[in-house]
């Protein structure tokens, strides 16, 4: 007498949106944390977001402090401006330069904000 075998399970049906998992497969397939994903992203972009925003952020006190303690009237005090708002690009990128590097320079700063301050939060987090 021929026994037949027991049917298979039914798989379960796969969502349609998976959760996204909380590492991502790095190089050689290792899972990389978000964590230390978001920190390399951080450092990546740290060198090129540092020298435009030091120079939008010295020529901008240079003026303001050469012109209202330093005496310098507005054409005097001018070329910082010229270099605090990009202006020099003109030269190289057109008209359109100047609001490239503002343009950047803002999500730049806005980058380094929020990735530096989702390290901090997941620091403070660990720490409790």
């Amino acid at each position: 007498m021929a026994t037949t075998p027991p049917p298979l399970p039914a798989e379960a049906p796969v969502p349609a949106e998976a959760p996204v998992p909380a590492e991502a497969p790095g190089p050689g397939g290792v899972a990389v944390p978000w964590a230390l994903r978001l920190r390399r992203a951080h450092a990546a972009l740290a060198p090129w977001v540092l020298a435009p925003l030091l120079l939008t952020v010295s020529t901008g006190l240079g003026y303001r402090l050469l012109k209202d303690w330093g005496g310098l009237e507005r054409d005097q005090a001018h070329p910082l401006m010229v270099l605090h708002e990009g202006e020099w690009l003109r030269r190289w990128l057109g008209p359109g330069g100047e609001t490239l590097y503002v343009l950047l320079n803002g999500l730049g700063l806005l980058w380094m904000l929020a990735t530096g301050g989702a390290m901090l939060w997941q620091r403070l987090r660990r720490r409790r």
